[in-house]
């Protein structure tokens, strides 16, 4: 596996809102303390989050590093990672593709074989939330899902990169719930709407730049719903590596610094438990991953049935 190793980027991305606040921050983390990454940039206002501060390039990763390296005084007024609202690590500008059928021992229990190729879907940046944030239930659907993922974030524009030269294009990593209403996905038979509905895509609670894991392709990814272990698996298991799918997804498409690629989800969904397990108004559900930290979210039960549009003053 080809790492990008000629300058040393070691981070914890995210982006945050410090209490009382409603305009989000770029931060990392040292310590279970943030540091606000905007005071690396103090002229400049397009570095307000994960993906801008992507976007702008390597060479204002490493200034960013160099402000965490060089400012102690962070050390003493930074809040604590407990005291914050997370954002997900992405904005309106990025893509999140999923795929489908990419661990083996979710594909034995849909008793079906291995794809040839990445089975590719998409989700909405406007569906994403982050850690701790509230997943609704929609009052049209009984059959909501959890899907522990794996993902990774995109560092630079890539068109048609090879296999070999795909690491260089990945920033870092982060971890995906891909929540799935089954009966809206298997009445549709499509994934799109079943898959995007408001707050179906928990992403977080950070980025974590690619210095920083060792060894992606073994690393244990767990679920647990209410403390209970429901999935629980190893990237090992992943027929397409992160190299491989950003490489077949590049062949036909430009993917740009901040889009997202979630690898998919392993064996153990709610849908193939016996009895069926979904989602239920009150939940806490759990996802973790070696050395990216654990995603936690509650869900809520959505009761409004009556329309609203941003003309109405009273929402």
């Amino acid at each position: 596996m080809q790492r990008l190793s000629r300058h040393k980027v070691a981070m914890k991305l995210l982006n945050y809102y410090p209490q009382w606040q409603t305009t989000a921050h770029l931060g990392t983390i040292v310590a279970e303390k943030i540091l606000d990454l905007t005071k690396a940039f103090p002229a400049d206002s397009r570095f307000s989050s994960v993906s801008a501060l992507l976007r702008a390039g390597r060479d204002s990763m490493l200034r960013a590093q160099r402000h965490v390296n060089e400012d102690a005084s962070w050390i003493k007024t930074g809040p604590m990672i407990d005291e914050i609202r997370y954002g997900p690590p992405v904005d309106e500008r990025c893509r999140i593709f999923c795929v489908g059928l990419n661990y083996a021992d979710h594909a034995a229990e849909n008793k079906l074989p291995p794809p040839e190729s990445p089975i590719f879907f998409s989700k909405l940046a406007s569906v994403a939330i982050g850690n701790k944030e509230q997943i609704p239930l929609p009052v049209i659907s009984q059959q909501v899902d959890y899907e522990a993922e794996f993902a990774f974030v995109i560092g630079s524009r890539t068109k048609r990169v090879s296999v070999e030269d795909a690491w260089r294009h990945i920033a870092g990593f982060t971890i995906m719930n891909d929540v799935s209403a089954r009966d809206l996905q298997f009445q549709d038979k499509q994934w799109f709407r079943g898959k995007n509905c408001d707050g179906f895509a928990p992403l977080g609670p950070w980025l974590v730049t690619t210095d920083e894991v060792s060894n992606p392709d073994n690393l244990a990814i767990t679920l647990r719903l209410n403390g209970e272990v429901r999935q629980s698996s190893n990237t090992g298991q992943l027929f397409f590596k992160p190299a491989q799918l950003l490489s077949f997804l590049s062949q036909t498409l430009t993917l740009e610094a901040g889009d997202v690629i979630s690898t998919g989800t392993p064996g153990g969904i709610g849908y193939y438990a016996d009895p069926k397990v979904f989602l239920k108004d009150g939940d806490v559900v759990e996802v973790e991953v070696d050395g990216l930290g654990v995603l936690r979210n509650t869900v809520i039960q959505e009761t409004d049935l009556e329309p609203f549009s941003s003309e109405d003053s009273s929402r």
